[in-house]
C-alpha cells in the first residue's frame, strides 16, 4: 500500500479568510482532517463530502486526545495510505507543539509537509488596531508563552531582559496574567506601560480589553474575559484608538452577532460574504438543496420548441443555472433562445443570464408577481415559459393567463431537505444564536423540519429575518415570530435590514410589510 502524507497546516487565528492558499488546497484535498479547538470551523466546509473529520482541541485542564495519541493518530492514518491533514490554529511552530507532530513522523517514517500560518501574535493585534511594531515606538518585538507547562515555574525565561524589549506579546497566558504583570512589574517595566487583551481576535466575537499593568488585572476582572486571549505590552497598544477598524460596531453594526444562513449550500457563499462585512459570523445551516427535476422530459421537449415561446421568464438563478445545465446535456446553448424575449425577476437572476450571453428584454423594477405582469404589457394571444422550482407559488402564471397569455409552467428543478452545516440545534440549546435568515418559504419548512419539534421553543428570544412578507406569513402560519422582513427582496437588502434593526433586536414590530413574490 502506498503510504500517505501527513500535512501541518496552520489555519490562521480565526478569521477563516487569513489560512494561506496553499493550506486551502491540501485541506480541499485530504482523506483525513485532524483539527484543534482554534481552527476556523468554517474551514471545515471546505473539505471533501467524504472526508473524516476528527477533534482533537486542547484547552485549560482537558484534552479531547493527549499529545501522544494525536502523534499515533496522525502516523496511523498516513500508513493507511490517507492524505492527512493536521488543521492547527495560528502556525503550526508558534507554541503549537507541530515540532512535536513532525518529529513524530520522521521517527515513523511518514513523509510530512509544513505549510505555515498566520500567527496569532501578529494578526490578533492588528485586528485590534495595534501593530506590534512601530518604527516611532518600537525597535525590539517578543513572542512569549503565557502558559506554564504541567504547572512548572518559568524559571526559563529572563523576565529583567523582557521588560526592556518594546513590544511583548504572550500567547496563552490570560490564566497567568497577574503572574506576569507582576513579574514585568518586579524586574523594572513602568506599572503605566500600556496593555491589551484581545479575545477570539479575528473573529467577530472579538473582544478587547485595554489598561495598563497598574490596572489590567483588574479590569479583565471586571469585563469577565476568558481564554483564549492575546497579551500585548507596550507603547503600540496607545495606537488602538487610530488605528482600530475591525470591531467598530458604528460601521459594523452586526459585529459579535451569530446569524444562522439557511440557503443552499452553494448559494450560502455571497450572503456570509455580505453577513461578514457588517461584522456578523455566518453560520451556515443549508436548510434546503437543489436538484433536478424528476422527469426532464416535459423541460428538454420545451427547449427543443422554443420557437413557440413569444417570452422566456427566469424567476431565479437556480431556474437558469439548471436551465442551462439541460441546454448542455440536449447540446445546445444560448443560440436556442434567439428570437426570443427573456424575463429575468430580479438583479441576480440577470446577472446570471449575462454571465451566459443573454441580456434580459426585461427586468421589473419590484419583484413582486403583480409587477411582472404589469410590465411585460399586453400579453394576450402570447406565450410564455416559466423554468421555474416545483414549489414555486402559482401567482405570476395565474396572472398572465387572467390577461390572456399561454403559459407552459415546467418544473426546471427541485427544493428538497439539505444536509450538513454547522450544528445549529446544539448552539440554539446554548443559545449562541443571535439570527436565523430566511429566504424563501422552503427554508423556512425545511429548516423547521430539520430542528426538530422544538424549532419553536429553541427560537424564542432569537431574531427571525425574513425576505420579505410571503416568507414571512410562511415563517407565522408555522408558529414562528419575526422580527425583520425586507423591503428590498434580494440578499443584500435582507442583510441590510438585520443591519438596520440591530438595535430593536427582538422587537416584533421590527421591518416594513411590502407584498413580495418571491422564488427559492
Amino acid at each position: 500500500m502506498k503510504q500517505g502524507t501527513v500535512y501541518l497546516v496552520g489555519a490562521g487565528p480565526g478569521d477563516p479568510g487569513l489560512i494561506t492558499v496553499r493550506g486551502l488546497a491540501y485541506l480541499r484535498q485530504a482523506d483525513v482532517i485532524v483539527y484543534d479547538r482554534l481552527s476556523p470551523v468554517a474551514l471545515l466546509d471546505e473539505a471533501r463530502p467524504d472526508a473524516e473529520q476528527i477533534y482533537a482541541g486542547k484547552r485549560a485542564g482537558h484534552h479531547a486526545l493527549p499529545q501522544e495519541e494525536i502523534n499515533d493518530l496522525l502516523v496511523g492514518k498516513a500508513r493507511e495510505g490517507k492524505t492527512v491533514v493536521r488543521l492547527k490554529g495560528g502556525d503550526p511552530f508558534v507554541f503549537g507543539r507541530g515540532g512535536e507532530e513532525a518529529e513524530a513522523c520522521v521517527a515513523a517514517g511518514v513523509p510530512f509537509v509544513i505549510v505555515p500560518g498566520v500567527t496569532s501574535a501578529v494578526a490578533v493585534p492588528a485586528y485590534a488596531g495595534i501593530p506590534v511594531t512601530d518604527r516611532r515606538l518600537t525597535s525590539t518585538l517578543a513572542v512569549v508563552t503565557g502558559h506554564k507547562k504541567d504547572g512548572v515555574e518559568d524559571g526559563n525565561l529572563d523576565w529583567e531582559s523582557l521588560a526592556q524589549v518594546d513590544t511583548l506579546v504572550f500567547l496563552m497566558g490570560v490564566t497567568n496574567l497577574p503572574h506576569i504583570v507582576g513579574r514585568l512589574a518586579a524586574a523594572g517595566r513602568s506599572r503605566e506601560t500600556p496593555v491589551a487583551l484581545v479575545r477570539w481576535g479575528t473573529t467577530p466575537r472579538q473582544q478587547v480589553v485595554t489598561g495598563t499593568l497598574a490596572n489590567i488585572v483588574e479590569r479583565v476582572q471586571q469585563a469577565d474575559l476568558h481564554p483564549p486571549a492575546v497579551i500585548v505590552v507596550g507603547e503600540v497598544v496607545n495606537l488602538r484608538d487610530r488605528f482600530r477598524w475591525f470591531d467598530r460596531p458604528v460601521e459594523r453594526p452586526l459585529l459579535g452577532k451569530r446569524v444562522v444562513v439557511t440557503r443552499a449550500r452553494d448559494q450560502a457563499r455571497r450572503m456570509s460574504a455580505l453577513l461578514e462585512e457588517q461584522g456578523a459570523e455566518p453560520i451556515e445551516f443549508p436548510s434546503i438543496a437543489i436538484a433536478p427535476p424528476e422527469d426532464c422530459a416535459p423541460l428538454d421537449e420545451a427547449i427543443a420548441t422554443l420557437e413557440r415561446y413569444d417570452w422566456v421568464v427566469f424567476t431565479s438563478v437556480n431556474g437558469v443555472r439548471m436551465f442551462w445545465e439541460r441546454l448542455d446535456a440536449l447540446e445546445k446553448d444560448s443560440r436556442a433562445l434567439a428570437g426570443t424575449r427573456v424575463a429575468a425577476i430580479g438583479p441576480s437572476t440577470a446577472r446570471a443570464l449575462g454571465a451566459r450571453g443573454i441580456a434580459a428584454d426585461f427586468v421589473p423594477a419590484k419583484y413582486v408577481a403583480e409587477e411582472v405582469a404589469a410590465g411585460l404589457g399586453d400579453v394576450r394571444g402570447l406565450r410564455f415559459l416559466l423554468p421555474r422550482a416545483d414549489l414555486a407559488r402559482e401567482a405570476l402564471a395565474r396572472l398572465l393567463r387572467e390577461a390572456g397569455a399561454a403559459v407552459d409552467e415546467i418544473a426546471t428543478y427541485c427544493t428538497v431537505p439539505g444536509r450538513g452545516g454547522r450544528d445549529v440545534r446544539a448552539l440554539l440549546e446554548e443559545g449562541e444564536i443571535d439570527a436565523v435568515t430566511f429566504t424563501s418559504s422552503s427554508t423556512v419548512r425545511f429548516f423547521l423540519q430539520r430542528i426538530g419539534t422544538e424549532a419553536n421553543r429553541l427560537l424564542e428570544g432569537v431574531t427571525v429575518a425574513c425576505i420579505g412578507p410571503i416568507t414571512a406569513r410562511t415563517a407565522r402560519e408555522l408558529g414562528l415570530h419575526v422580527d425583520v422582513a425586507a423591503e428590498e427582496y434580494t440578499v443584500q437588502g435582507l442583510v441590510q435590514a438585520l443591519a438596520a434593526s440591530v438595535e430593536r433586536l427582538g422587537n416584533d414590530e421590527c421591518g416594513t410589510m411590502n407584498d413580495e413574490w418571491r422564488e427559492t
